[in-house]
């Protein structure tokens, strides 16, 4: 809270944080309010993006990034979704967690499944900081361990110890 003499603290997101952070919020946004997924991606491109009042976290986001993200899990739900519900404690399902968790846990499966580019570990500290981002209770620590979970069984040769590295 701002009191008198007090300046708001703004945080400035690195472009690919930003873009994260914006993609579980438009994954949300669709997933409640059945969004379009080009007119979800135009309205953070266009309105979002450029510092509107209130979204600082969306500012200088990488809209490219943000983009591929949306359409990768669109596109690739339908076996990130299983992979979730696997991971998740007994009794649970994706569909009974809460949406923002979803979206998250979704575009880190993502990431894990189609961004080599991006270390795992990168990955699972990104999303966890996304989590602490909307939540202060546990579900940044249920996104660590279904994230480090599906990391440790998608990138395998990655996390083996030696980084997949051929040892000699």
């Amino acid at each position: 809270m701002t009191g008198p003499g007090k300046s708001p603290s703004v945080v400035v997101l690195q472009p690919r944080t930003a873009a994260r952070v914006a993609a579980v919020q438009a994954l949300y946004q669709m997933d409640m309010a059945g969004t379009d997924l080009n007119a979800v991606i135009d309205e953070f491109v266009c309105l979002r993006f450029p510092r509107a009042p209130g979204d600082e976290a969306a500012a200088g986001a990488d809209a490219t990034f943000f983009s591929e993200l949306l359409r990768g899990v669109l596109r690739r739900q339908r076996d990130i979704d299983p992979l979730v519900d696997q991971q998740l404690a007994e009794g649970w399902r994706l569909k009974r967690i809460d949406a923002i968790v979803r979206a998250i846990l979704r575009a880190g499966v993502f990431e894990l499944m189609e961004r080599p580019d991006v270390p795992a570990r990168v990955v699972i500290n990104e999303y966890i900081n996304v989590a602490h981002s909307f939540f202060s209770e546990d579900e940044p620590k249920v996104v660590n361990g279904v994230l480090d979970k599906l990391a440790r069984r998608l990138r395998e040769p990655e996390l083996d110890g030696n980084g997949g590295r051929q040892a000699g």
